[in-house]
């Protein structure tokens, strides 16, 4: 019994151990989807291997592929941060944003006027071809 029971235990240590060295995959396009002011919008996240760095784009339907800066990913965390220009004023946001599978949820931060505002995103990656 006693036998049965220590191989249980380390057979779940292991299986604990292997689940946390798993790499979370980013790479792809992802459609996502916020509400800002009770309006529904949407944006297109897009992230790429530069090397070993992480790097990306992000799109809106009237802007197209800002660049993304300060990239990371920290124990599960996607952050990065973008400027979104509208009517001529450049809004910085921050985004921190948690990967499964290929789904993402978050929050995004914006300061417009001398107002911060957050919000929730939600978004997950298109289909690669085959």
């Amino acid at each position: 019994m006693r036998t049965i029971l220590s191989a249980a235990l380390v057979f779940g240590f292991c299986s604990l151990a292997g689940a946390q060295g798993e790499k979370i995959d980013l790479v792809g396009t992802w459609k996502c989807e916020y509400a800002i002011g009770g309006q529904k919008r949407m944006s297109t996240l897009t992230i790429k291997k530069d090397g070993d760095k992480l790097a990306g784009t992000m799109s809106w339907p009237d802007q197209k592929e800002t660049k993304l800066k300060d990239v990371k990913l920290k124990d599960g965390d996607l952050t990065f941060s973008a400027v979104r220009v509208f009517m001529d004023n450049k809004i910085p946001l921050e985004y921190k944003l948690t990967i499964t599978g290929d789904k993402l949820k978050g929050k995004g931060a914006s300061e417009f006027g001398g107002k911060k505002q957050e919000f929730d995103i939600e978004g997950k990656r298109e289909k690669k071809d085959k």
